[in-house]
């Protein structure tokens, strides 16, 4: 997620990193609501295309 320019705490928080604050943790739960919806929806969208094979397939290495 990092890579296609979302925020770092944006990805913390919709991956339920725990806060080490128990005070801060609590009020964490609602923040940046709209831009996590439009990072999941950007996820969504990503992963509906590589379903339908818009994706150049992997070569095998060999050793």
């Amino acid at each position: 997620m990092h890579e296609h320019g979302f925020d770092h705490a944006h990805i913390e928080l919709q991956l339920a990193h725990i806060e080490r604050n128990e005070v801060s943790a609590a009020y964490n739960h609602a923040l940046y609501l709209p831009q996590r919806a439009a990072m999941m929806t950007w996820w969504g969208n990503y992963v509906e295309s590589v379903a339908k094979g818009n994706v150049l397939p992997l070569r095998r290495l060999t050793a």
